[in-house]
């Protein structure tokens, strides 16, 4: 019998999105296909830099009358004003949401069927998420982002807007970005990295004995630098890893062995 965990998660925000022309605009600004997204159906994106960098992840959830947008509550403003810079011409109503974000995830199997629930697209393990539902918790955030740790999927505490690749965050992985759907704001730089396999780091978890090294410090291969420590927890933390150097055997992080914990899913060729 599978137990399911519900937790609210204060560090997301809702956006409304609707109107006839809903879709086509969102459609040339992130790196997920939106024209194809169907009533209760949930997707992973991104708003990119024209360069190409990870300004902004999001989920899309489509609804009867448009969409929501799931985002990092301390940006949500920021996408307000972005999204209403390049409104335009276009029949779009974008308004913030007073709408609650709770993760659904397993602790044993898999997650309980319940109305008002949208898959997690990134990995069955994650569950799925809901908005605005009237439902007890019986975890917190700090528990999701255990678990989201345990499966090696990194978040939003463990990119700084505009210094990081979606691929290096493992978006493409995380089924994050369509390279079918045509061009997008920074489409360009993504596809070429993609096509040209010009993938130098990516993120994936570490383990180590104690407490999380400091965010940014450095993990060596011997005395060649091999990565950074990015968000982490007691014994476990995402790394940002060079693909190159992280078959070596004596990788340290602040003199303490490290042991790379990569799931399946996580190709790193």
């Amino acid at each position: 019998m599978s137990t399911t965990a519900l937790a609210p998660l204060s560090s997301r925000a809702v956006i409304a999105l609707s109107g006839p022309d809903w879709r086509s605009f969102l459609q040339g600004l992130i790196t997920q296909d939106v024209e194809t997204l169907a009533e209760g159906e949930l997707r992973l994106g991104a708003i990119l830099t024209p360069q190409g960098r990870l300004l902004y992840d999001l989920f899309v959830a489509g609804t009867q009358s448009g969409a929501l947008l799931d985002v990092a509550a301390q940006h949500r403003e920021a996408i307000l004003q972005r999204l209403t810079m390049y409104r335009l011409r276009a029949k779009v109503e974008i308004a913030a949401s007073d709408l609650t974000v709770i993760a659904a995830f397993p602790t044993d199997g898999t997650v309980e069927n319940r109305p008002g629930l949208y898959r997690d697209p990134r990995l069955p393990g994650l569950g799925a998420r809901a908005y605005g539902l009237d439902i007890a918790p019986t975890t917190d955030e700090g528990a999701y982002d255990a678990h989201c740790l345990a499966l090696g999927v990194p978040g939003p505490a463990d990119w700084l807007s505009d210094k990081t690749y979606p691929i290096e965050a493992n978006f493409d992985l995380l089924n994050g970005i369509d390279f079918k759907k045509g061009c997008f704001v920074g489409q360009e730089t993504t596809s070429r990295m993609k096509r040209r396999g010009l993938i130098k780091t990516r993120m994936g978890p570490i383990s180590f004995d104690g407490p999380p090294p400091a965010f940014g410090t450095e993990i060596l291969a011997g005395e060649r630098r091999a990565g950074e420590v990015l968000s982490g927890r007691e014994g476990r933390a995402m790394a940002a890893l060079r693909l190159d150097r992280i078959e070596a055997e004596d990788l340290t992080v602040d003199g303490r062995p490290v042991r790379l914990d990569l799931p399946d899913w996580l190709a790193v060729s």
